[in-house]
């Protein structure tokens, strides 16, 4: 039997629920990477759990994230970076239609690699508005033909201080979550199973969130950047292997 409506068993649920913590714990502390670690395995699991209760069930890890480093967080350099997002998601839709999506990923997974390895001997970035709405329209662009957005902004606020990379990368994936369950709401993908699922999701995300707190204090001892640069490497090579696979 199942604890709750819409898992199909109790193992199904631990299952899920040891996932969606691992993940969080790591978006929680790093930054970003819950979807890029626990889509794939839950989709494994039960294709029902991707991408609505997923995305719900990450709406309460962000949220939470944000209010806990609030005072930190860049509002600036956010604004400008969802106004690049918009044209930026526009061409990749276009590019969709127009080019191999395997390959598509493939190239934007080399990209991210190579961005990091740039990143580990170049100097601080500028965030001016001209490279901000770059870096917002590049994610623009990976979100909605590669779904790995994070990265070129994670790798942009490298240098900055973890609590900064969090409450920044929470308000930003955040407002990308609102705008994502409007539009699957729009369409008819979120209904009361739908809910139920993320409601069951939810005992992970405040596990991984609590445990978020001492793991992010430790990456905070100047580890920060070595770990934004190993999730974003992580993705790019994820990305790689699914366009090649």
């Amino acid at each position: 039997m199942s604890p709750l409506p819409g898992f199909h068993s109790l193992t199904e649920w631990l299952l899920a629920t040891a996932i969606v913590a691992t993940a969080a714990a790591l978006q929680g502390s790093a930054g970003f990477g819950f979807s890029l670690c626990s889509a794939p395995i839950l989709a494994w699991l039960d294709p029902g759990l991707v991408p609505a209760p997923l995305i719900l069930a990450c709406t309460l890890l962000l949220s939470l994230t944000a209010w806990r480093e609030r005072s930190a967080v860049d509002l600036k350099g956010i604004g400008w970076i969802l106004g690049g997002r918009v044209p930026g998601t526009v061409l990749g839709a276009l590019a969709l239609s127009a080019l191999d999506e395997r390959a598509l990923t493939a190239g934007l997974g080399l990209i991210v690699l190579s961005s990091v390895g740039i990143s580990l001997k170049s100097a601080r970035f500028e965030r001016k508005p001209p490279l901000l709405l770059a870096i917002g329209a590049i994610s623009g662009f990976m979100g909605i033909t590669s779904a790995i957005d994070g990265p070129p902004v994670a790798i942009l606020y490298q240098h900055e201080r973890g609590p900064l990379v969090r409450s920044t990368l929470a308000t930003y994936f955040l407002v990308g979550a609102a705008m994502s369950i409007l539009a699957l709401t729009l369409v008819g993908r979120i209904g009361r199973h739908e809910l139920a699922l993320a409601l069951g999701l939810w005992p992970g995300i405040a596990l991984g969130f609590v445990s978020s707190h001492w793991i992010g204090r430790w990456l905070d001892g100047g580890r920060t950047r070595v770990a934004v640069l190993s999730v974003a490497a992580l993705a790019g090579l994820g990305a790689v292997v699914h366009g090649l696979a």
